[in-house]
């Protein structure tokens, strides 16, 4: 739930350090610590050693594609090389019968040279019978000649492709090496240049983003949930995450806004706060403080995002009283 708290300007860093103006002395809230920043550096690690796994599962896809095109080379060879023993055995065996048509030729016409009449001309036709069938088996020699010289050029196109292949898959890899380390610098850069600072709350607050890529940096560590939100001045509350926010009024000029806060059915307001200022409340359903951040203050809108605990650990029904203000 929110619990109120005394009002203290959000500009002074000393505030929490003067006493209050009342005569009674207001009641100190509670301080729950953030997660330890040491946190960060093992899930940015995480997320490196992700990184370098998919470059080395891309590694392993170019052995197995080259442990493939050499199965398949050797697949080819031993193909190319039965062919070329089919085709060697097929033309001993057609050279072996046109050297015995070539003796039937040879005898034919010697028989037809001794015969006249009727005879000869028999003779005659049955050698060119024989002329026609040699004719037929050369031209089919050459036919199959010419199909083993085809499926020899279609196995060396299919071995170029396969080659042009691993070359594409090598450029893609070290694309994807590049683009990891780019990530990574990119990443630790962000990282490196959020800051943190106390919330009005007094607790110390997370990472602060001010814009939209440390943002993104901040869901790469993982610590939190973040919202982000638009929020123009209305007269109805808009629903942000598991609060409502109502803009009461802008300043552009200074970069202060004023707003209310509707969690766990109290509205608890926040005057006069500048941009990038972490605003906590806490909720009934985690012991952890929620944060508002608003980046940009516009005429009447004003924009950001609310960080809220991963963990929904409600807090103890005998934890004292915490008040906001």
């Amino acid at each position: 739930m929110l619990f109120p708290q005394e009002n203290r300007t959000a500009n002074d860093p000393g505030a929490g350090a003067h006493p209050p103006q009342a005569s009674a002395p207001a009641p100190q809230p509670i301080i729950v610590q953030a997660p330890s920043s040491g946190v960060k550096i093992p899930i940015l690690f995480g997320a490196v050693i992700a990184l370098v796994g998919a470059c080395v599962y891309l590694f392993y896809q170019l052995n197995q594609v080259r442990t493939d095109l050499a199965d398949t080379r050797d697949s080819l060879a031993a193909e190319i090389s039965k062919l070329n023993e089919t085709a060697s055995v097929s033309t001993q065996t057609s050279r072996r019968n046109i050297e015995q048509l070539n003796k039937d030729l040879a005898k034919a016409r010697a028989q037809a040279a001794q015969l006249s009449g009727e005879a000869k001309t028999a003779a005659s036709a049955h050698a060119d019978e024989i002329a026609s069938r040699l004719s037929r088996m050369q031209e089919e020699q050459g036919k199959q000649i010419a199909g083993v010289s085809s499926e020899v050029s279609q196995v060396k196109n299919d071995a170029s492709a396969a080659n042009a292949k691993i070359g594409e898959v090598s450029t893609e890899v070290g694309s994807v090496k590049t683009d990891v380390a780019k990530t990574k610098s990119d990443l630790e850069k962000t990282i490196a240049d959020l800051k943190s600072t106390r919330g009005d709350l007094g607790v110390q607050s997370g990472l602060i983003a001010t814009n939209g890529k440390e943002l993104s940096a901040l869901r790469e560590l993982g610590e939190r949930n973040y919202t982000e939100f638009k929020i123009a001045k209305a007269k109805a509350p808009q629903k942000v995450g598991e609060v409502s926010i109502l803009l009461k009024s802008t300043d552009p000029k200074h970069n202060r806004y004023t707003i209310d806060v509707i969690a766990d059915d109290k509205t608890v307001e926040k005057k006069d706060r500048t941009i990038n200022e972490p605003i906590q409340f806490l909720l009934s359903r985690a012991s952890q403080p929620y944060e508002l951040v608003v980046n940009d203050v516009k005429k009447n809108l004003i924009s950001g995002y609310v960080a809220a605990p991963k963990v929904q650990q409600p807090r103890g029904s005998g934890a004292a009283s915490q008040k906001q203000p």
